[in-house]
Formats: C-alpha cells, sequence, structure tokens
C-alpha cells in the first residue's frame, strides 16, 4: 500500500517546489548515460537557474520554445523551466527531417529551438525556412548557434537560485505536444499544467501504488509523453525515476535489475522484442513489482507473465486525454491475453457509442467516447479539429471497443486511418502528402501491413504520372524521397505501383477495396527491409 501522500500541486512548479521541500536529497532523477543521478534540491536549484537563463535571452510568458534533445538531463530541467516561466515547450522528434520539422515549427509559432550538436545544421535551417523561429540554442558550444551560456555548468550541484516566480494557473499551457492525425498533418495538443499534474497523481495511484521506495524506469525518448507523465508520477510520491537513453532489447532486464527498478511502462513492440531474447536464469531476478503496458501482445500475455513472474497491467490513455483506463488487480486474472483495457479512473467517463453518436448495449461493438477532467484544452490554432473531437462535451477516440457486463473495456481496433508501428502513430495521410511532392508520383495510398515484431509495417501503393515508363522509379528513390523529408518510422517498408487507386463516390480513395481479400498484403511487393521483390 501507499503510505506516502501525494503532493497536492496543480501546476509543475508547485510540484518541483514541493517535491524539493518534502524529498530534497533523494535522487529524483538517474540517467544511465552518461551516468548523473539529480536529486529533487538538485532539480529545484538547476531549473530555477535555467529559467532566469531562458528569461534573460528573451523567453517570456506563453512562447513556444521548440526542443529537440536527445534523452539527457537537460530536457526535462529545460522542459520544467519553461514551465516555471508560464512558456510552452514544443517537444520536436529528434528524428524529424526538413519536411516534418517544418511544420511542427512553422504550426506552433516557436520562436526558438533548444538542441544539441548533432541537429544544430538542421535547427539553423529551420531558423531561416521558419519565419517565427528567432534564435537557435545549443546546450554545447557548437558553431552556428547560440549557446544557454555554459548551460550544463548550471545543473547538478550549483548554487540554489531563485526565480523571480511568475503567476502560473493549472490551466496554463505548459507543451504543445503533436500527435499524428488521422487525416492531414500532426495536431498540436495543448497540454496543461493541470493536465500533467492529475496525469502524475493517477499514475502514483497504480497500480501498483507507488511510494517513495520506489525506482521507475523509462526507456522512451523525452520528446514523447511517457517519460514525462513517469516524472510527475515519481514526483507525486517522492519515487526515483531512471532514464535509458533508448530502448535496448538485450540490455532492458539487465538495467532493470541494476538499478532496483520495482515499476515501468511499456507499450508497442517493447513487449514482443523482450519476449525475443534468449531466456536466462536471472530473468525472475528483479525487483519489479508491477508492469503496466499499452497494447500488450494477447498472444503473448500470459507468457511474459510466466517468464518474468511478474503481472502485466493493461493501460489505456491518448495524448489528448492523458490516463483513461486501467486494469485493475480484481481484473487482472479473468482478463489475461483478451485485450481487455480495463476499466475507467474514478475521474474518468467511457461510452460506446453508434454513429449516431448513440450509447449501444453492453457487448455492441461501438467507438469509444471519453469525458472527464484533465484533459487537453484542445488542438493549437484548429478550432475545427477540436470541435470534431469533442462532440457533446464527449472526447471521440477513433477506437472501436466493446463493454461487457462488468463493465470492462474491451479492444476491438480502430476507426481512424492510422499505421501503429512500434507504437508510434503515424498517419497515412501525411506519408501519402510527401509521396505526391515526387515529381513521377501522381497519387499514394498507405495502408498497415501486420507484423509480428512491430505490431504495423507501412505499405505505400503508388500511381506514377502518365507518361513516366513503368520502371522509371525504382522503390529505393522512393524511400530515400521519404527518408529525407520524414522520421525513420513513417518511411514504407512495402511498396507496389498500380495503375489506378479504388474511389468512393465522393473520390476519397477507398482503401478497404485494396486490401479487401488479400491474404498477404506483402506479395508481390517491394520490400526495402529486405530489398527483394515478395
Amino acid at each position: 500500500m501507499n503510505n506516502t501522500p501525494a503532493l497536492a500541486a496543480e501546476t509543475l512548479a508547485d510540484l518541483v517546489r514541493g517535491a524539493a521541500d518534502r524529498w530534497a536529497d533523494r535522487p529524483a532523477l538517474i540517467f544511465d548515460d552518461p551516468k548523473t543521478t539529480l536529486s529533487f534540491a538538485d532539480i529545484e536549484a538547476g531549473t530555477n537557474a535555467i529559467a532566469n537563463v531562458l528569461a534573460d535571452i528573451g523567453v517570456a510568458y506563453g512562447n513556444r520554445v521548440a526542443v529537440m534533445l536527445r534523452n539527457r538531463p537537460e530536457f526535462p530541467l529545460i522542459w520544467l523551466a519553461l514551465a516555471k516561466l508560464g512558456a510552452v515547450m514544443v517537444p520536436v522528434n529528434v528524428y524529424y527531417q526538413e519536411t516534418d520539422a517544418a511544420f511542427v515549427l512553422s504550426h506552433s509559432g516557436a520562436t526558438m529551438i533548444i538542441t544539441e550538436g548533432d541537429f544544430v545544421p538542421l535547427a539553423t535551417k529551420m531558423r531561416g525556412k521558419v519565419a517565427t523561429v528567432q534564435l537557435v540554442v545549443s546546450i554545447e558550444n557548437v558553431e552556428e548557434s547560440a549557446t544557454i551560456k555554459s548551460l550544463a555548468a548550471r545543473l547538478p550541484g550549483a548554487p540554489k537560485s531563485v526565480l523571480l516566480q511568475r503567476q502560473i494557473y493549472p490551466e496554463t499551457i505548459a507543451n504543445i505536444q503533436y500527435t499524428s492525425g488521422t487525416t492531414g498533418k500532426p495536431k498540436g495538443c495543448m497540454l496543461s499544467h493541470k493536465y500533467w499534474c492529475r496525469l502524475g497523481r493517477i499514475v502514483a495511484d497504480g497500480p501498483p501504488e507507488l511510494s517513495e521506495t520506489d525506482v521507475l524506469l523509462t526507456a522512451q525518448p523525452f520528446y514523447y509523453m511517457d517519460p514525462q507523465w513517469n516524472l510527475t508520477g515519481a514526483f507525486q510520491v517522492g519515487a526515483t525515476l531512471v532514464v535509458l537513453d533508448r530502448f535496448h532489447p538485450s540490455t532492458f532486464w539487465s538495467k532493470v535489475r541494476e538499478y532496483h527498478v520495482s515499476f515501468f511502462y511499456c507499450l508497442g513492440m517493447m513487449p514482443a522484442a523482450m519476449y525475443a531474447m534468449p531466456p536466462s536464469g536471472l530473468d525472475r531476478e528483479h525487483e519489479v513489482r508491477a508492469i503496466s503496458c499499452s497494447a500488450i501482445p494477447t498472444r503473448l500475455h500470459a507468457a511474459l507473465e510466466q517468464r518474468w513472474g511478474v503481472p502485466w497491467y493493461e493501460a489505456f490513455g491518448m495524448t489528448e486525454t492523458g490516463g483513461d483506463l486501467r486494469i485493475q488487480p480484481r481484473d487482472h486474472d479473468d482478463t489475461i491475453g483478451k485485450a481487455c483495457i480495463g476499466r475507467p479512473y474514478y475521474d474518468r467517463e467511457v461510452r460506446v457509442v453508434d454513429s449516431d453518436n448513440q450509447q449501444v448495449p453492453r457487448g455492441t461493438q461501438g467507438e469509444m467516447v471519453l469525458r472527464g477532467v484533465g484533459m487537453m484544452e484542445g488542438y493549437f490554432e484548429d478550432e475545427e479539429a477540436t470541435n470534431r473531437a469533442f462532440v457533446g462535451g464527449w472526447f471521440h477516440t477513433g477506437d472501436l471497443v466493446r463493454e461487457d457486463e462488468q463493465g470492462r473495456i474491451f479492444y476491438l481496433g480502430r476507426t481512424k486511418d492510422t499505421i501503429r508501428r512500434s507504437g508510434e502513430n503515424i498517419s497515412a495521410a501525411e506519408v501519402e502528402g510527401v509521396l505526391i511532392e515526387h515529381p513521377d508520383v501522381f497519387a499514394a495510398a498507405c495502408v498497415p501491413v501486420p507484423d509480428d515484431l512491430r505490431g504495423e509495417e507501412v505499405k505505400a501503393y503508388v500511381v506514377l504520372r502518365e507518361g513516366v515508363p513503368e520502371g522509371w522509379v525504382p522503390p529505393e528513390a522512393l524511400s530515400k524521397w521519404c527518408s529525407d523529408r520524414l522520421a525513420y518510422f513513417k518511411v514504407p517498408r512495402f511498396w507496389t505501383f498500380v495503375g489506378d487507386l479504388p474511389r468512393t463516390p465522393s473520390e476519397r480513395v477507398a482503401k478497404s477495396v485494396l486490401v479487401e481479400g488479400v491474404t498477404d498484403l506483402r506479395a508481390g511487393a517491394f520490400d526495402s527491409v529486405e530489398g527483394t521483390w515478395r
């Protein structure tokens, strides 16, 4: 049971200050590479110091600041420092290239990019391309960029710095977090201080219930949601968060043992990748009490628990809504391997509705809609999309589910046109948009291909422009075209050239016709990974 009362914080500034007051010298963050440990007091002082520097170089209340960094101590410190100023962090995926990076920077109106050496050239190019970007700041001394006054030297061990606190409210926006939409470009979710504090509280509530004796671990990048809510959850109760540089299946469990981890969250391909590693006599030599996971592979659920001897709890949440549902201990045994995503949290309501937004009887398939506190404030600069998402005060998830007689929700599939590869949500429309920019491509359609390791791979159907000879554009060239413009995980693996695409009466591509009756979507396609036609 949790004997540590959670902090009653409503802003990130209050959360950091309260944790430092209560657990000053306890380790708050441990970075595996480079080896760095920050106490709660270090983080309070360090974020104050960084906030003062950022204020000195012009960051004002409400400014959007892009952060493009790997998993290193500066990332969460800069996020929390911006939050203390009332500024807004815009996390940027480090794998973004010119097209997707330019969109996020331009759409968010980011005035500054904070980055590191490898990404300075791209950021500098963006400064010339995106009108709002006035300054590129590197956390290192890199030519072509400004430097946050030897920022690294002002982190652990810095003398306590006093911040002239700006007025921050629960509803103040802390992040514009971009998530791949189902049509067109990614959408920017406006996430408030209240959103993060509420999410931290429900993480601490469990299962398992967390306390100051717990050690959490995250292997996901800080520009995604997961490390951020892991941090706020740990801060609520004085727990320690271990941050890996990224997910390495071959060494993941050795890190769990090394740091005496008691809880972690994973998603996407991670469970299957762990399980694919050779069994070890050390598999059960750990201190983990529970594992939380989104989209646990149903066929592996029981085997995962048997191998590591610890319960895996399914959880459901979205960038737009935070944490929504979770398997509770009372339901765990009955739902192993059944794609059950649990029951809603105490402050969240769930309904299953039909296409007319009418609630359907239990046991009937429908779309899951959600409402409650601590959701996003809407999509940035997109009132129309916000209104489409929240109909009658309910957020429409685009996920097909059914509810059983006990009120448990079972996941069935998606209504939206996204592809989920290795835990990444990919907008098919975004990839298609890049493809049709190629001078020899007339039209394109992307669909998911089931994959045991990554969940889904991307397949592109391509129609060449009239007059372009067959074979004139090899799939390798289109793959390179995409790689130069999109993050690597968005680049199609499978390629098929077609003379035309089936259409609906409204002239939309009928993707269901493309895949209908096809038992193996890989057959006859070029496989970019294997470098051959299947």
